[in-house]
């Protein structure tokens, strides 16, 4: 959030907090959510990067569209092995995954 938004909101009245503070997350629990959230991020690049449409990854996959776009949404149901198998069957490799789970935007 921009500095002056956030200004703006706490001169209001509002209080402003993150995901792991709202959620009162511990530091390992927020590492998880973000390692979930690196390799969806991942799975839906690497499906649109191979012009893949989320039924034909749900085909390869042997799964549904509507499983997904909740992989891709990282949705909490979703386990950490589901997308990192998905994400192989898209077409990952080793240094993919290492390079989302390893990346600044996490």
């Amino acid at each position: 959030m921009r500095a002056a938004k956030r200004k703006k909101l706490e001169y209001a009245g509002w209080r402003v907090a993150d995901a792991k503070e709202f959620l009162k997350l511990s530091d390992a629990e927020m590492q998880f959510v973000e390692v979930k959230l690196a390799l969806a991020r991942l799975l839906r690049k690497l499906r649109t990067g191979r012009k893949l449409t989320q039924m034909e990854l749900a085909e390869r996959l042997g799964s549904s569209q509507s499983r997904v776009a909740k992989l891709e949404a990282g949705d909490p149901t979703v386990s950490v092995d589901l997308l990192v198998r998905s994400a192989l069957a898209a077409g990952a490799t080793k240094k993919d995954l290492a390079e989302a789970l390893s990346s600044k935007r996490r």
